[in-house]
C-alpha cells in the first residue's frame, strides 16, 4: 500500500483503470459460467467493449489534444467495413476465427488510420468550430460513399463498384459490401474475450502516450498552443499523432463491433452515434480515462434496462444524463468529496506515525 501511495498520480490512475477492468472482466465471466448475467447483458457484452475502446480513443483528441471531433463514428465505419470485408474474404483460407480476427482487426485499424491521416494532415490546421464542422462532414462523406460502393472478389480478384453494383463475380465469389445493404457476415467471430483484450490494449496504449514524452507535448500544444510553438514543438505533428492514434482505435472498435453483427450497414455510424460517444467521454470527465470506461459501460446499458418503460426511457435517460452532468459539474459536490478524502487521510496521518514510533 504504501509503495502504491508513492507512486506517481499518472501511475496511480492507470493501475486503477486495468484493476477496474480486469475485476469488471472476472465477475461478469464468474456470473457468466454460474447463474448467468441475463440475454440483455450478454447481448450488450462486445458492443460495450466497442463503445469503450471508442470513448477512450476520443478522450485522446478531445480530453488529451483539446480538439472537438466529431466525426469519431466515421472511423469506427471504416474499421468496421475495412476489417468485415477482410474476415469475408479470409473465411475460406483462415479457418481459425480468432486467427481471422485478429487480421481483420489489424486490417481495420490499419485503413481507418491512415484515412485519420489523410484527413488530419489538412482539417488539424483549423481550430473550434471549423474542426469540428470539418470533422462531421467527414463523417457523413464516409457513410455516403460506404452506401454506395459494392465490393465483391471472387478467383478473378477484387472487383469494385460505385452506385450501381456492376461486380460480376464468378461461381464461389463472395460479395464483401453490398451498398445500402452493407456488409453480411458469414459467422460472429468476435467474443468478449477478444473485446476485453482490445479494450486493455487500448488503454495500455493510450496511458503510454499520454504520459510519453510526446504526450506531454500534446497537451501542452493543448493548454498554450504559442507558448508550444515558442519552445520548438510542432503543434501539427503532435495533434496528427493523437488523431491517428485515435482514429485507428476507433477502427479496430468497428471491426469487433462488426464482426459481432451478421449483418450491418452505413447508417449505423451516423452523426448520432458520434455525438453519443462524446456524451460518454464528456459524462467521464475530458481527459479521464477511467470515468470514459465507466461512462460508456453505464450509459449502453441504461437504455436498454429503460426499454420496459417505453415511450419514457429516452426522457428517464436524458434526467439522467441531465443529473450526472450537474453533479460532476457541481462545485459544492467537489468541495464535498475534497473534504472527505482530506478528513481520512489527516485521520491516515497520526496513524501512520504512530506505526513508525512504534517500530522505533
Amino acid at each position: 500500500m504504501m509503495k502504491f501511495r508513492r507512486m506517481k498520480k499518472s501511475t496511480r490512475t492507470s493501475f486503477f483503470t486495468y484493476a477496474l477492468v480486469i475485476v469488471a472482466f472476472l465477475v461478469i465471466q464468474i456470473l457468466r459460467g454460474t447463474v448467468g448475467i441475463g440475454s440483455l447483458l450478454e447481448g450488450q457484452l462486445i458492443p460495450i467493449c466497442a463503445y469503450i475502446v471508442m470513448a477512450v480513443s476520443l478522450n485522446l483528441v478531445v480530453g488529451i489534444s483539446g480538439e472537438l471531433s466529431l466525426g469519431h463514428a466515421g472511423f469506427m465505419s471504416v474499421g468496421a467495413f475495412a476489417g468485415c470485408s477482410m474476415a469475408n474474404a479470409l473465411q475460406n483460407v483462415v479457418a481459425a476465427e480468432p486467427v481471422r480476427l485478429v487480421i481483420a482487426i489489424l486490417f481495420g485499424a490499419l485503413m481507418a488510420a491512415l484515412a485519420g491521416f489523410l484527413i488530419g494532415i489538412p482539417v488539424l490546421r483549423l481550430n473550434g468550430d471549423y474542426l469540428a464542422i470539418v470533422t462531421l462532414a467527414f463523417g457523413e462523406i464516409i457513410k455516403t460513399i460506404v452506401t454506395n460502393l459494392y465490393v465483391g472478389v471472387d478467383g478473378n480478384g477484387l472487383q469494385a463498384s460505385f452506385v450501381n453494383d456492376n461486380t460480376k463475380l464468378a461461381e464461389g465469389g463472395i460479395a464483401l459490401i453490398k451498398g445500402p445493404m452493407g456488409v453480411s457476415n458469414a459467422a460472429r467471430i468476435s467474443s468478449f474475450v477478444a473485446g476485453f483484450l482490445l479494450v486493455m490494449l487500448t488503454l495500455i496504449i493510450v496511458f503510454n502516450l499520454v504520459n510519453s514524452r510526446a504526450g506531454r507535448a500534446i497537451m501542452a500544444t493543448r493548454d498554450n498552443r504559442i507558448a508550444a510553438e515558442s519552445v520548438g514543438i510542432s503543434v501539427t505533428k503532435y495533434k496528427l499523432m493523437a488523431f491517428t492514434v485515435s482514429a485507428a482505435l476507433a477502427g479496430a472498435a468497428g471491426t469487433l463491433y462488426g464482426c459481432s453483427q451478421i449483418t450491418f450497414a452505413a447508417n449505423k455510424f451516423d452523426f448520432n452515434t458520434s455525438i453519443l460517444i462524446l456524451v460518454f467521454v464528456v459524462l467521464g470527465g475530458l481527459g479521464n480515462m477511467w470515468g470514459s470506461v465507466i461512462a460508456a459501460a453505464a450509459l449502453t446499458i441504461l437504455p436498454e434496462a429503460l426499454r420496459q418503460f417505453s415511450d419514457y426511457r429516452m426522457l428517464v435517460y436524458a434526467i439522467v444524463l441531465i443529473l450526472v452532468m450537474l453533479a460532476t459539474n457541481s462545485p459544492a459536490i467537489r468541495s464535498f468529496f475534497i473534504r472527505i478524502f482530506r478528513r481520512e487521510k489527516d485521520e491516515d496521518g497520526p496513524s501512520r506515525s504512530m506505526k513508525k514510533e512504534a517500530a522505533k
